[in-house]
């Protein structure tokens, strides 16, 4: 029975052959979890493990623990969460990446708790980014994640596949931030519902692993249960220098003959650079049409956007020129490895010297947590995922989302700008 990437990773941690429909109940391989939504998980696994004799989760090796969100603490609230989680895996023997490594989506496939074939759970939405290392990585709620803290084990329908083919090069200024815009204001917020986004085709074999983190970290976006790229050499590069003697399992692709539920090709040659403009993120124009739109922050970062391939973008771009006057560029590497690139590759400096601020490793203002939140009427420009209203602050301020081009070349003007007509 020819299948895709999800039907196998299903059928694998099921045991069983599975199709698209299917309802398993399926062995998870890794399970992460953060500062917002990690301390509910953990008072729903006391309460069904309250009473019994074993008082453990399933396998604290495969259990991953991470502060991102609001970090440092900037409440007594999230102080308290912080230990709670801290004295939560000291207890139970689980790996705890604490405030110092960055932001969770960027953390794991960085320290190597992704590989192609497994099956992920983060309680939290953008958990479909691992899918760039052909994983089926998605975000769960709280009390699911409570249960397989307990268990190990997840029910799933096993989802359709949306596939995504993509041809030619990108060109001059456009990234893959801009491609998952264009399909998301193509398809619509709930064109890929509960089903697999499959990003393929030579536009996406040609991307690096930052830039798939890109497309399959936006698969929410349009809905999707996962995003996912095929594993190839690109892929098997990233992991061998993360994991010791990895080798590709060539089983992690679909069939060419599999069942998929759509299927829409794109040429992407001659894409403009893309704008989701207020308040939803399919509401997506390009450049051309917003250029000119006034705005009080740039945010460079999160976990969409927020690696040394994205910040380095916007350095070269800014050269050593200024930031516009009024205008605020938060700069915020998603991780300590990313910040340590950025920082022994002079962009700190740079950024600083021209009036940027940069901030250590964390989700930022991507979530209107922690810090550079936006005011009443004004208006931000982001590289992160999301535009919602209120999402960044103000629920009467206005998020654009777009590349860390356009965002380079806006936070030079003062206003949203074409980064090819600077």
């Amino acid at each position: 029975m020819a299948q895709t990437i999800s039907e196998k990773i299903f059928g694998k941690a099921s045991d069983k052959k599975v199709k698209a429909g299917d309802f398993v109940l399926a062995s998870i391989d890794c399970a992460m979890t953060h500062d917002i939504t990690g301390p509910l998980a953990v008072e729903g696994f006391r309460e069904i493990v309250k009473g019994k004799k074993r008082q453990k989760v399933w396998d604290p090796e495969k259990i991953v623990i991470l502060f991102d969100h609001q970090v440092p603490a900037d409440s007594l609230n999230a102080a308290a969460n912080h230990i709670l989680l801290r004295e939560f895996a000291n207890e139970q023997g689980i790996l705890n990446y604490d405030v110092f490594e960055g932001v969770c989506h960027q953390v794991m496939p960085e320290k190597g708790h992704v590989k192609p074939g497994d099956l992920i759970v983060g309680s939290d939405s953008h958990t479909c980014a691992y899918g760039a290392l052909g994983a089926f990585s998605t975000g769960i709620g709280s009390t699911d994640m409570a249960f397989v803290f307990a268990t190990g084990k997840l029910w799933f329908k096993v989802p359709e596949t949306f596939r995504f083919e993509m041809k030619g090069k990108l060109p001059e200024y456009v990234y893959p931030k801009d491609v998952i815009l264009h399909l998301i204001g193509d398809v619509g917020v709930e064109g890929a519902r509960y089903k697999t986004a499959e990003f393929c085709g030579s536009t996406v074999r040609s991307m690096d692993i930052p830039g798939r983190m890109t497309m399959c970290n936006m698969a929410i976006e349009m809905g999707g249960k996962a995003g996912i790229v095929e594993a190839d050499s690109t892929t098997e590069k990233y992991l061998r220098e993360r994991i010791p003697g990895f080798k590709l399992d060539p089983r992690w692709k679909s069939d060419e003959d599999a069942t998929f539920a759509q299927i829409k090709e794109y040429d992407v040659s001659d894409l403009p650079p893309q704008v989701a403009c207020p308040h939803n993120v399919d509401n997506v124009k390009s450049v051309e049409e917003v250029e000119g739109t006034r705005i009080n922050q740039v945010f460079v970062g999160s976990c969409t956007n927020g690696r040394f391939e994205d910040i380095e973008i916007v350095a070269k771009i800014m050269k050593n020129e200024k930031v516009a006057k009024g205008v605020r560029l938060l700069v915020i590497p998603a991780s300590h490895t990313e910040y340590m690139k950025t920082l022994r590759a002079g962009y700190v400096e740079q950024f600083m010297e021209a009036g940027a601020i940069v901030e250590s490793p964390c989700c930022g203002p991507c979530m209107g947590g922690s810090f550079g939140l936006l005011g009443k009427g004004e208006v931000g420009l982001s590289t992160s995922n999301r535009n919602f209203k209120g999402r960044q602050g103000s629920p009467d301020a206005f998020v654009y989302l777009c590349s860390p081009a356009t965002a380079a070349a806006s936070a030079l003007y003062g206003e949203i700008k074409d980064p090819r007509n600077i």
